[in-house]
């Protein structure tokens, strides 16, 4: 039997470093000169408090080491002051009151981006997403955060959405956040509406789903479906150049429509395109 055919009518790991070591104006710097804490002598056995403190999603490497060069870490109850600290892999690592007013001044931006705007660095003739990120363009609410240019500061897009793309774009301060979104052991989804034209069979369906390749490597296993006659659903766990444009091309299809809806458990909802908001609270992805 000869297999159904569905015909369809025609129609940084740099990036986590630039948000991490940029300095915003008014909010704690990590840069000042410590002043001396006392500690206990550095443990000999064990592993690195940063790389647990990174391993735990506390901070990044780097931020570990700024904070407990401050005295801002505690281990097991005890102020951290010494560089290269080591301790047990179940020891119980908690933050000074310093450190956490430090994480949570960093600001996290929700875009809907709309097409015709690159979302990393600027290319000529064409405006970078965080261009939008104007008062005159934010989504208010009662409880909603003022605007102000420091918010601009250092504010760098977690992930990439094409200039042909619309739909849910990050933009953070915040290092935690970049790399949880777009680290190498990011487990984060995002889920993408995407609109084509041409023909697809089972085997293509299943194919999208698991066992191409792009640029010599195998893309990790997707989930997608179909939602109608000519919109599939996509939802990935990494983010190759123009993904899901070259997997469709894989398979003899035609992308003529691409809209991010979510990422992880934060969603795009009734934001308006070309608006943003900051993320809530209680939001995490």
């Amino acid at each position: 039997m000869q297999p159904r055919v569905r015909r369809i009518p025609a129609r940084s790991a740099a990036a986590i470093a630039q948000i991490e070591h940029t300095p915003v104006p008014g909010r704690p710097s990590l840069s000042a000169k410590p002043a001396a804490v006392a500690g206990s002598a550095p443990q000999t056995t064990g592993i690195r408090i940063s790389k647990l403190m990174a391993e735990r999603g506390l901070c990044s490497r780097r931020n570990a080491d700024e904070y407990i060069a401050r005295g801002w870490v505690f281990v097991d109850g005890r102020r951290v002051s010494e560089l290269g600290t080591r301790a047990d892999p179940a020891a119980v690592i908690v933050l000074d009151k310093e450190a956490q007013a430090h994480q949570q001044s960093r600001m996290t931006i929700l875009l809907h981006k709309p097409m015709g705007y690159v979302s990393g660095q600027p290319e000529p003739g064409y405006t970078p997403a965080v261009a939008l990120i104007q008062p005159e363009n934010q989504l208010c609410t009662p409880d909603t955060p003022v605007f102000h240019p420091s918010c601009l500061k250092g504010l760098a897009p977690a992930g990439r959405l094409d200039i042909d793309s619309t739909g849910l774009l990050v933009l953070t301060q915040d290092g935690r956040v970049a790399r949880q979104l777009i680290g190498q052991e990011s487990r984060v989804d995002k889920e993408y509406l995407v609109r084509v034209e041409g023909s697809l069979d089972a085997r293509g369906l299943a194919l999208l789903n698991h066992g191409l390749s792009l640029d010599e490597r195998k893309l990790k296993p997707a989930k997608v479906e179909w939602l109608n006659d000519d919109q599939l659903r996509f939802v990935l766990r990494e983010g190759r150049k123009r993904q899901i444009r070259r997997m469709c091309e894989l398979v003899g299809l035609r992308v003529s429509g691409l809209k991010r809806v979510r990422i992880g458990a934060v969603r795009l909802a009734d934001l308006p395109v070309g608006q943003w908001r900051f993320l809530r609270p209680d939001e995490v992805f």
